[in-house]
């Protein structure tokens, strides 16, 4: 029997300021509901620039409270409105110099349901993030919503494959990846990693990426969102490599039970014989 919902991705250019961001994103959200769409994430940072390309304490200011901000109260007013589960990925300010790269999530109703916290943070050239954000502290929660359950793994935590087992192991049904990656660094990587986590742990990726040449540097990030099933198969057509786009598809989450029947991965794991992958 089908499982069918309708989810969304927005990836999107720097608008030159935070208002005008926040502005574009209600419009992509009130665009995806009027498409059908019953949950929508979008990029990482999604109201700013992708400031890590310099290393400039006044780029703080973007931080916000998490849930107590002003731009979750804003959204979650929107998300009740348009009955619509949305995913969040700002900048967190837990108190004044404690801050992270985190995901907010929103039921369709509203309300809050709490938040993901990226867990490795990258420091090369054009990616300081370790100037701006902590390493995460939430572990990998998996998120009850209105549509299934959902988990958020952001940016480079993709290279990263113990989070994506342990999202699969609490039960995640689709994960987003929300993303600020450049042409020319992780191209080869992109639509590779994201499709093998996919089938490695059966289930549904959302792999999001904003797009454009910013003014802060010269990373060219190339958009090319998209989803993949448990089977690595996208599902539809890859979005633009240059253009803001809103992309709208429809998974069926029944997909997941008939992989993992045939497959059986997660009967087949041996956690007993990784411990020495946990060692420092």
């Amino acid at each position: 029997m089908s499982r069918v919902i309708r989810a969304a991705l927005f990836q999107a250019a720097w608008t030159g300021d935070k208002e005008s961001m926040i502005r574009a994103h209600e419009q992509a959200a009130r665009d995806a509901a009027a498409q059908g769409a019953q949950i929508l994430c979008f990029q990482e940072l999604f109201y700013g620039p992708y400031f890590c390309q310099v290393q400039d304490p006044a780029f703080y200011e973007y931080a916000e409270r998490i849930p107590d901000g002003p731009t979750v109260r804003r959204f979650q007013e929107l998300a009740r409105e348009l009955n619509l589960v949305l995913v969040l990925p700002m900048y967190e300010e837990e108190q004044p110099g404690v801050l992270y790269n985190t995901a907010a999530v929103l039921d369709a109703d509203g309300s809050y349901l709490g938040k993901y916290r990226k867990t490795h943070i990258p420091q090369v050239h054009g990616f300081w993030e370790k100037f701006y954000f902590r390493p995460g502290n939430s572990g990998w929660p998996v998120f009850d919503t209105a549509v299934g359950k959902v988990g958020v793994y952001i940016c480079y935590d993709r290279h990263f494959p113990e989070g994506w087992r342990a999202l699969g192991l609490s039960g995640a049904e689709i994960v987003f990846n929300p993303s600020a990656t450049s042409r020319g660094l992780s191209g080869y990587l992109w639509q590779l990693e994201q499709p093998a986590a996919a089938v490695a742990n059966e289930y549904f990726v959302g792999a999001i990426n904003r797009v454009g040449i910013e003014e802060l540097g010269d990373d060219d990030f190339y958009g090319t969102s998209y989803f993949v099933d448990p089977e690595a198969q996208f599902v539809g057509e890859v979005a633009s490599d240059k253009e803001s786009e809103l992309l709208v598809r429809d998974l069926d989450l029944a997909k997941l039970r008939e992989v993992r029947d045939r497959w059986q991965f997660y009967r087949d794991r041996a956690p007993g014989a990784y411990t020495p992958l946990t060692a420092p």
